[in-house]
């Protein structure tokens, strides 16, 4: 039986939902760009709205979640506040914006049909790329990044571990596909395994390149699972033994 939380959201499903993905990425980044201070908002809504999404995602949207384990989400806030610029405080701000996106990536999918997120996904990859092509991303990340919520509080936005850094929108669309693919057991391991193989290769680019759309791995391994699937479907609907025999002559 579905949980409680899922069946009433299921009375706003719709196909409008599926424009979010694009619509965060692009909009946010003209909002920085076009707003002044807008970053300072974003930081601060990630502030609260990132730990209370994670505590969601522990006591009740996650596989395996128990409300016991909600507080878990607190323990990672403290760490990322009392330890910031330490590996261990940038594991526990990564871990609580990853765990935030399961919830996101969960909700969405309950009130989505799923070929139009998946669309949603590919749409954002596609507005990543061109954003970064165009020149229109780095100002606007940059801004986001630096911008900090006062009382040496941790910065939720975006993510830093070690020397590698991250948009929140690279962990959220990874939570669509994995909300895309919740329920269907192996295959949502394989989506995320495949993810992270391409996105391994396509790191190597950053030899050539400052700066890649890191929604684009996600969007591959979606692109990559559904044509492996639609071929095995093919090839179960044309057994030997099916083929129309010939006319009698």
């Amino acid at each position: 039986m579905a949980p409680v939380w899922r069946a009433r959201l299921r009375r706003f499903h719709g196909r409008g939902w599926a424009l979010i993905p694009i619509a965060s990425i692009i909009g946010a980044i003209f909002l920085i760009r076009y707003a002044s201070g807008s970053a300072d908002v974003l930081t601060y809504l990630a502030l609260v709205a990132v730990p209370l999404l994670a505590m969601a995602a522990l006591g009740w949207v996650a596989h395996g979640a128990r409300p016991a384990y909600a507080p878990v989400a607190l323990g990672l806030f403290v760490l990322a506040w009392r330890a910031p610029g330490t590996l261990g405080g940038q594991a526990a701000a990564a871990l609580l914006s990853a765990l935030s996106c399961v919830t996101l990536g969960a909700l969405l999918a309950t009130v989505t049909e799923s070929r139009w997120l998946k669309a949603g996904i590919v749409a954002m990859a596609c507005a990543d790329v061109w954003l970064v092509a165009s020149d229109l991303l780095q100002q606007p990340n940059n801004e986001l990044a630096a911008a900090a919520p006062g009382g040496g509080l941790p910065q939720l936005q975006s993510e830093q571990f070690g020397t590698i850094a991250m948009g929140y929108g690279d962990m959220f669309v990874a939570g669509l596909l994995g909300g895309v693919m919740a329920g269907r057991g192996r295959l949502q391991g394989a989506a995320a395994l495949l993810t992270l193989a391409i996105a391994a290769i396509f790191d190597l680019l950053f030899f050539v390149v400052d700066e890649l759309p890191a929604t684009v791995p996600v969007a591959l391994a979606l692109i990559v699972v559904e044509l492996v699937l639609a071929a095995n479907g093919r090839r179960g609907r044309s057994k030997p033994g099916d083929a129309i025999p010939p006319p009698a002559t």
